[in-house]
């Protein structure tokens, strides 16, 4: 009998796990997980299980500093997550099997001294560093202005990216256009793959704060509605380029944030289309579900008045900006503790 996941994925949603952690990798093999994508917080989370303790025992016998050390045991992490599904990744001839790898967050943070632009010639300096030899290795890029500006140069180089921090249509819209752009410098477009991450969640729970007053029918639905609006321009943007592989959106921050809500919330809305990175912890609890079997509703219309009244309240450029800066300090905070520690065992450790 097919598990709830196996009907998520026959309903033509791919699954990534929302973690690098090669325990729960090999637990969810049989849950039709395709690919897996990182992040400062995945990263640091693991290294503080000690089950890396040797790599970076290893790395501060070298020549390297502190965040050498870190981004060496960063790569090495994603290194391993990207043979699990390497097989995918051939078998779909690059469609799926990707590993999602973080650019430096702390590029963004207003005392680096750094300009827009600046920033920006970074990030495609990383992107090639960091995808070289790793065929099935996605670089993620920040939806900043800075990232925005950086697309266009990364998809020329022949990078597949993965644009996150993704909050508007705004945001989508350009980096769409970016990616063109540089797709368009390639000698062909084979191997050109871009997707975008849309933070779900994360839109509902900046609204039960920032506009308690809608309605209990609109209240908990604007990260569905706001979803669906950039998977449909997505597929608008892309339908008349002539694209080998798809160009997707990734639906993630799908784990519920109100207790009050079903595990399944965000997976059930948002299912048969494209590529879900649900938190381990949600993926587990939907597998609990007994007789959960879940169909293609992306394209269920929302009711037109809960439309009308989240366009009339919400203020979505003021959403972007508290939720983009919120965001960029939620990988930035992680990547400076990491650094931290990376300090206090270089204090103790001896050659």
């Amino acid at each position: 009998m097919p598990t709830p996941l196996d009907t998520l994925v026959a309903s033509g949603t791919q699954l990534w796990l929302d973690s690098l952690d090669p325990v729960l990798i090999e637990a969810s093999g049989g849950w039709g997980v395709s690919g897996a994508t990182s992040n400062p917080i995945i990263i640091a989370n693991l290294i503080r299980t000690g089950r890396f303790d040797a790599e970076f025992a290893e790395l501060l016998d070298r020549d390297l500093d502190d965040h050498q050390v870190a981004w060496q045991l960063a790569d090495g992490i994603v290194a391993q997550a990207e043979a699990e599904y390497l097989n995918v990744f051939e078998q779909t001839s690059g469609n799926d099997g990707y590993v999602s790898f973080e650019l430096d967050p702390l590029l963004e943070e207003p005392d680096t001294g750094m300009s827009v632009e600046e920033v920006a010639g970074r990030y495609v300096e990383l992107a090639q560093h960091w995808s070289h030899d790793h065929p099935n290795r996605m670089i993620k890029v920040p939806a900043t202005p800075a990232g925005l500006i950086a697309i266009e140069d990364i998809v020329a180089a022949g990078v597949p990216i993965n644009v996150t921090l993704v909050f508007s249509d705004r945001q989508h819209r350009l980096a769409c256009e970016a990616a063109w752009r540089g797709a368009r410098r390639l000698e062909d477009l084979s191997s050109f793959k871009s997707v975008y991450s849309i933070f779900v969640s994360r839109l509902d729970v900046y609204t039960t704060t920032a506009h308690p007053g809608l309605s209990a029918a609109a209240r908990g639905q604007v990260g569905i509605v706001n979803a669906k609006r950039i998977y449909r321009a997505n597929c608008e943007f892309w339908k008349d380029k002539p694209t080998a592989l798809a160009q997707q959106i990734v639906f993630a921050s799908t784990g519920t944030k109100d207790p009050e809500d079903p595990v399944d919330k965000y997976v059930a809305a948002l299912a048969g289309a494209d590529i879900q990175t649900n938190p381990p912890d949600t993926n587990a609890a939907i597998q609990e579900l007994a007789d959960r079997s879940f169909t293609a509703t992306i394209d269920e219309p929302t009711d037109s008045a809960v439309l009308e009244e989240i366009d009339r309240e919400l203020d979505f450029e003021r959403l972007e900006t508290v939720l983009m800066e919120e965001g960029l300090e939620k990988f930035a905070a992680p990547q400076r503790e990491l650094l931290e520690l990376v300090a206090d065992r270089r204090t103790t450790h001896v050659a």
